[in-house]
């Protein structure tokens, strides 16, 4: 997991569909071996950048962390170990960390299995990967750093069964709340259950959001902040 970006080709993996270049496939979860391999090599010799679905690689924001442990190992053990328990993880995964601001880290994780196999079919092909982001971060990368206000992202997936999984992110002048759901839910339950509790929230923080950025829905209920609907090439080219 990585919050750079660069002109490397860009591989979009989501629940429904990977896209790479000129190929298109559509899925039904995670690719296999030889359907991941049949679109990295749709894009150029050399490394890639990947934009993967949400929960596939699920990130976590911490705040009040003040104090860290020493060394490296420990340092690295104690990542791990708060965010396994902080999102409730069996599997193990390989954690990164980012401090947003003083006492607060962003961490995000891709199950160690998963990744072994990405990086595998990515070298066979020769297509190493340089950069992997989820979506979420992906669309923040791209929106945040142009805002002058408070604003708040809905990075989502359609999902087989009807519905909606994805990604809650609000910021202010940084990051401030990072909330995901695997659970679908249609956009009606998206805002009732999701984004109205989350706007009272930052309303009580005096972070209340100015505009309400909506990736992966065609359709969505009112919600009393102005709302841009995001299109698709904003992840199927760079993303700076």
């Amino acid at each position: 997991m990585s919050t750079a970006t660069d002109n490397s080709p860009r591989l979009l993996l989501e629940s429904h569909r990977i896209w790479a270049g000129p190929h298109r496939r559509a899925l039904g979860g995670p690719p296999t071996d030889d359907q991941l391999a049949t679109a990295l090599t749709s894009l150029p010799e050399g490394p890639s950048q990947w934009v993967v679905d949400d929960l596939w690689a699920p990130s976590l924001l911490l705040r009040d962390v003040n104090e860290l442990p020493d060394g490296e190992e420990a340092r690295a053990a104690f990542w791990n170990w708060r965010f396994q328990q902080g999102l409730g993880l069996s599997e193990p995964h390989a954690v990164q960390s980012l401090q947003v601001e003083p006492g607060v880290w962003l961490m995000g994780g891709l199950p160690e299995s998963l990744k072994s196999r990405w990086i595998a079919t990515a070298i066979q092909v020769g297509r190493p990967i340089r950069h992997l982001v989820p979506r979420w971060l992906a669309l923040y990368n791209h929106l945040a750093p142009k805002q002058n206000a408070p604003g708040m992202l809905l990075s989502l997936a359609p999902h087989h069964d009807g519905g909606y999984t994805g990604t809650l992110a609000a910021w202010g002048h940084q990051l401030c709340l990072l909330r995901q759901w695997k659970d679908p839910l249609s956009p009606e339950g998206w805002m009732e259950e999701r984004v109205l509790p989350s706007l009272a929230f930052l309303q009580r923080e005096s972070r209340h959001p100015q505009t309400l950025y909506l990736y992966g829905a065609q359709h969505w209920p009112e919600t009393g902040v102005p709302t841009v609907r995001l299109a698709e090439v904003v992840l199927e080219g760079e993303v700076a």
